[in-house]
């Protein structure tokens, strides 16, 4: 083979090669095959199912709690891929969290208070997927833009007493919002916990709920990738089992 073939030959598996990383590319970035869970939240009573348990009454709800078994915490925000306009959400969730709460009663009713909990930043794993790609690659970019191996945890803690709502007590699913400080990558703001659902479930008792903030809020900057744009805002969830101590 002549020099000017062998260098027409070496070009065109060069040009081949880049065909097939641009077909990949195309694969991961262009593909509707996206999918993310539903946000974090308690199962849907079956309609007319008869309660587990029968509801504490305040007087036993009246006390320590403390995290226990199958509680998360999430976090996820929007992804866009070049030449597409349809967001994909990017879930990353951990099942390392801790914390405590104490419940009283104050004889018209039971108050929440002192409420602190943490979940672990390492232990964060996407859980959505994009085929074509191994979202799992995500997770060092999300370590990095978080400096987890300086804070390798997020803390909420609560700043004032909240009330129960009355039907909590006699086993209604109820709503409420939580006024505290977040603390990440070193940074503490104040903040709003919106709960969305807390009920008693058996001997425990579970709460489901958000937290609307921004990276800029916490002084991150969006993990960085190729060919993707990263929303901002992030929305933190969660969904607690509590068991009283």
């Amino acid at each position: 083979m002549t020099r000017r073939n062998l260098l027409l030959v070496i070009a065109a598996l060069v040009v081949l090669g880049l065909l097939g990383a641009g077909a990949a590319g195309y694969t991961y970035f262009f593909s509707g095959a996206r999918t993310a869970p539903q946000p974090l939240a308690l199962a849907t009573p079956t309609p007319g199912a008869t309660p587990s348990a029968t509801p504490a009454p305040a007087a036993g709800l009246a006390g320590s709690w403390s995290v226990a078994a199958g509680s998360q915490a999430e976090w996820r925000v929007s992804e866009v891929f070049a030449g597409t306009t349809s967001p994909h959400p990017a879930v990353g969730r951990t099942s390392s969290v801790t914390g405590t709460l104490t419940v009283q009663d104050t004889g018209s009713g039971l108050s929440a208070q002192n409420l602190s909990f943490t979940a672990d930043l390492s232990g964060l794993a996407s859980v959505d997927q994009v085929e074509g790609h191994d979202v799992r690659q995500r997770d060092q970019l999300v370590r990095q833009a978080l400096s987890v191996n300086r804070f390798p945890t997020a803390t909420f803690q609560s700043t004032q007493a909240v009330a129960l709502p009355a039907g909590f007590a006699d086993g209604q699913q109820v709503q409420l919002t939580v006024p505290g400080q977040l603390t990440i990558h070193g940074v503490t703001k104040d903040v709003t916990v919106s709960v969305t659902q807390l009920q008693i479930s058996g001997s425990q008792v579970q709460a489901a709920g958000t937290i609307q903030t921004t990276m800029a809020d916490f002084n991150i900057q969006p993990p960085s990738a190729p060919f993707v744009t990263v929303d901002r805002n992030v929305t933190i969830g969660f969904l607690l089992n509590l068991a009283k101590a």
